[in-house]
């Protein structure tokens, strides 16, 4: 893969198919993607026009990017339906590799596709690694002076950028604590997350741990276990309080 860099833009060339649909119908499809990071967290796909099978109708709105320069925004149509302002085409960008490329949101499209798998939420950062590793650890979790969970079999998630995830077996968890909760996140490396809330001295804390039932191939050492976030409750490795990591998620 060749890569050039624009200031704060890395634009890197991807080898795999991508392929995105709506309304049941073939977007685009391309064995030459382009993935740029906009954001340093995680790529956007920009795919070639050339490879465009959908109708892209100017809304005659644009957008400014101080990097990719003057953006036009189009509305996507397919027989299916039409996905309203859903790509944008920087024809003039001052780099030179997006000008014959069309970057469509990725939420608005029903499915997207790498080879013949699906994916979610973003296009997978090729330079972030999911590792899942068993341990003999003893791990204690607490809250408001309450042990919610202690198991020393934990599965250690280490994500890059991100704090180690303990993932306990149910049996290690006090089931009686925990309240069903709505919630459901998608990850493009785990999956999708089910989630409960805890009840601890008559107070509910919304959300602090879930669930990967089915996660996705690289994650399958997790399935079925329990992660609570651990900026949110005290986390004791083999009897010493971890300090709460500063995340999103705090």
């Amino acid at each position: 893969m060749g890569n050039e860099q624009r200031g704060r833009v890395r634009v890197e060339r991807s080898a795999k198919r991508v392929r995105a649909y709506f309304g049941g119908e073939l977007v685009a499809d391309t064995t030459t993607p382009r993935l740029v990071w906009e954001i340093p967290h995680y790529p956007a796909y920009y795919l070639p026009l050339s490879s465009v099978r959908a109708e892209l109708k100017p809304t005659g709105e644009t957008k400014h990017s101080p990097s990719r320069g003057e953006g036009r925004v189009h509305d996507v149509v397919t027989a299916g339906g039409t996905a309203e302002g859903a790509a944008m085409i920087y024809a003039d960008s001052p780099i030179e590799e997006l000008r014959d490329v069309v970057r469509f949101e990725f939420a608005a499209m029903d499915e997207w596709l790498e080879e013949d798998e699906p994916i979610y939420v973003h296009p997978r950062d090729p330079y972030k690694r999911v590792d899942v590793l068993n341990s003999s650890r003893h791990v204690r979790v607490a809250l408001d002076g309450v042990t919610l969970a202690a198991s020393s079999q934990p599965r250690i998630l280490f994500e890059t950028s991100l704090p180690p995830r303990y993932y306990l077996p149910l049996s290690d968890v006090r089931f009686d604590l925990l309240r069903p909760s709505d919630t459901r996140t998608q990850c493009p490396y785990k999956g999708t997350a089910d989630y409960w809330s805890v009840e601890v001295n008559g107070k509910l804390h919304e959300d602090i741990v879930w669930i990967y039932r089915t996660p996705l191939p690289e994650s399958q050492k997790v399935a079925g276990l329990a992660c609570f976030y651990s900026e949110r409750v005290d986390l004791f490795i083999d009897g010493e309080l971890q300090d709460k990591p500063k995340t999103p998620w705090s």
